[in-house]
C-alpha cells in the first residue's frame, strides 16, 4: 500500500492543521446513508417532476433514491450512451427524451427539474438553448437547470447549488411585510425554538419549503419580506433570492455558543423592530439539561460527527465545558468554527479528529473497542456503537431550546441502545423508505 494510505486515520487536535485537517487522496464512503442528496432536495418542491439525463451507472443511485422514498412516479430519466458523445446528437437527444417523457405523463407538472451530468459539461452542451427549446414546446411548465456532477465538489458543491436552484421557480410578486421564510433546510425548524417563537409571536407568517404541501403554497414563499437561513449551505440561495426578488436576508447560524445565539436573536429582533426577549429562563433550562445529561452518561467517551450538527466543534466545546468526556470527532474541515477549534486545541489537546472519507477509515469500526456514545450516524458507525443520537443537519433544533432537547436525546441514547445497522442504512433521514415496508 502506498505510504500515503498507511497514516493513522485520526489526528490529535493539538497536531491538526486548521486549514487541512486530513490528507486528500483515495476515499471511502461509510454505509451511513442518512444525509440528504440532490434527489431528496428536489422532492421538497411540491408537484415537481425530476428528469435526470446521465449514464446508466449514475442513474442507478438516482433511481434507487426515488424508489426508497416511495416517490418513483415523480422521477424520470434519459440514459446517455457512449455513442451520444460522438455522433453530434447529445443536445437533440436531451430535448427529444424530455419531450417524450412529458408527453407520456398523465398530468403535466408545474415545474421540471432537469439534471444534466458531468459528461454534458465536459462536452460543452448548450444548456441554455436546451431550456429555451423545451420552454417553447411546454410554455405551461417552468424548467430549472440542475446539475449532477462530482466536479463541482471543489467549487460550488451540488448540495449548495441545489439548495439555490430549488427556489428558482418562485415568481416575483407583491411583498407581504408580515411574511418570513426559512431558507435552505430539508426539515421544519422546531416550533419550540426561540427563533420560531419570536417570529410567530411578533405576528409574522413563517414559511418553509419543507412544510409546503402544494405548488401554490410553495409559490407564496415569494411574498416574504425577509429570508432567514441558518445552515452553512444556504448562502447561495439567500444571495440569489435577494438578487431576484429584492428580499433582504439574515444568516443566523445554528450555534452552540450562548453569545452567538443571543446575538442572532438580537439581530432578528432588530430587523423585526421589536424588543429582544429575556432568555434567562431558556439558558437556565439548557444549563440544567446539560448537567442532567452529564450526570446520567457519566464518563463514557463521546464522539460527534458533522452530519449530525452543522457546528460539531462548538458542540464539543459546550459538552467539554460541562464535564462530558468528549474524545472523538468526525469532521473534514473547520469552516465557521475557528474559535471553537482553537479553544479545544488549548483545553482538550488529546481530542482525536477523524476524516469521514479517508480510505484509512475503512476498518475504523473494527479498531474501535471502548464504549462510546455517538452524536450522529457516521460517528455511530465508525466507533461501533448502538448508543447514538440519530439526527441529521441539526434535526430542526435551534438555539437554547435546541441545546435542551439535544441533551435529552443524549441521555436517551445512553439509556436505550438502537439498531445502528438498520437505522443508518436508510437513505435520507426522515424520508419514507421501501426498506421498512
Amino acid at each position: 500500500m502506498h505510504k500515503e494510505y498507511e497514516r493513522p486515520p485520526g489526528v490529535k487536535i493539538s497536531q491538526a492543521d486548521i486549514n487541512e485537517l486530513h490528507p486528500t487522496g483515495l476515499e471511502y464512503n461509510a454505509p451511513a446513508r442518512g444525509m440528504w442528496n440532490i434527489v431528496h432536495q428536489g422532492m421538497l418542491i411540491p408537484e415537481a417532476h425530476q428528469i435526470f439525463v446521465c449514464a446508466q451507472g449514475c442513474l442507478r443511485g438516482v433511481i434507487l433514491t426515488a424508489a426508497e422514498m416511495l416517490e418513483l412516479d415523480r422521477l424520470s430519466w434519459v440514459s446517455v450512451s457512449e455513442e451520444d458523445m460522438f455522433d453530434g446528437s447529445l443536445e437533440t437527444d436531451i430535448v427529444d427524451g424530455v419531450t417524450d417523457i412529458l408527453n407520456r405523463l398523465g398530468k403535466r407538472p408545474p415545474v421540471v427539474l432537469l439534471f444534466l451530468s458531468c459528461v454534458h459539461l465536459f462536452a460543452g452542451v448548450d444548456y441554455e438553448n436546451i431550456l429555451r427549446e423545451l420552454s417553447g414546446s411546454f410554455p405551461d411548465i417552468t424548467f430549472i437547470d440542475c446539475y449532477m456532477t462530482p466536479t463541482m465538489r471543489t467549487t460550488v458543491t451540488p448540495i449548495v447549488k441545489m439548495s439555490a436552484q430549488m427556489y428558482r421557480p418562485l415568481n416575483v410578486t407583491k411583498k407581504d411585510p408580515k411574511a418570513i421564510n426559512i431558507i435552505g433546510c430539508d426539515r421544519p425548524t422546531d416550533p419550540d425554538s426561540e427563533l420560531v417563537r419570536i417570529i410567530k409571536g411578533s405576528g409574522h407568517t413563517l414559511r418553509d419549503i419543507s412544510e409546503c404541501n402544494t405548488y401554490g403554497e410553495f409559490q407564496r414563499m415569494a411574498e416574504a419580506s425577509l429570508n432567514i437561513g441558518y445552515i452553512p449551505t444556504c448562502g447561495l440561495a439567500l444571495e440569489e433570492l435577494e438578487e431576484k426578488h429584492g428580499t433582504p436576508s439574515l444568516y443566523l447560524p445554528m450555534s452552540f455558543d450562548y453569545d452567538t445565539i443571543s446575538e442572532n436573536y438580537s439581530r432578528l429582533c432588530g430587523e423585526l423592530g421589536i424588543d429582544t426577549p429575556d432568555f434567562s429562563e431558556d439558558i437556565a433550562a439548557a444549563e440544567k439539561a446539560l448537567d442532567d445529561a452529564r450526570s446520567e452518561v457519566g464518563d463514557i467517551a463521546v464522539a460527534v460527527d458533522f452530519t449530525a450538527v452543522t457546528r460539531p466543534l462548538e458542540l464539543m466545546k459546550l459538552l467539554s465545558e460541562h464535564g462530558f468526556n468528549v474524545k472523538y470527532a468526525v469532521v473534514d474541515s473547520v469552516g465557521e468554527e475557528a474559535a471553537a477549534f482553537e479553544w479545544l486545541r488549548d483545553n482538550r489537546p488529546d481530542i482525536e479528529l477523524y476524516s469521514s472519507t479517508n480510505v484509512n477509515m475503512l476498518y475504523q469500526h473494527i479498531r474501535a473497542t471502548e464504549p462510546v456514545l455517538a452524536i450522529g450516524q457516521k460517528a455511530a458507525y465508525y466507533f461501533a456503537t448502538d448508543h447514538f443520537v440519530n439526527i441529521i443537519m441539526n434535526g430542526g433544533l435551534y438555539g437554547f431550546s435546541g441545546i435542551t432537547k439535544l441533551c435529552g436525546m443524549i441521555a436517551e441514547a445512553y439509556r436505550e441502545p438502537t439498531d445502528k445497522r438498520r437505522l443508518i442504512s436508510h437513505k435520507g433521514f426522515g424520508c419514507a423508505s421501501c426498506l421498512t415496508n
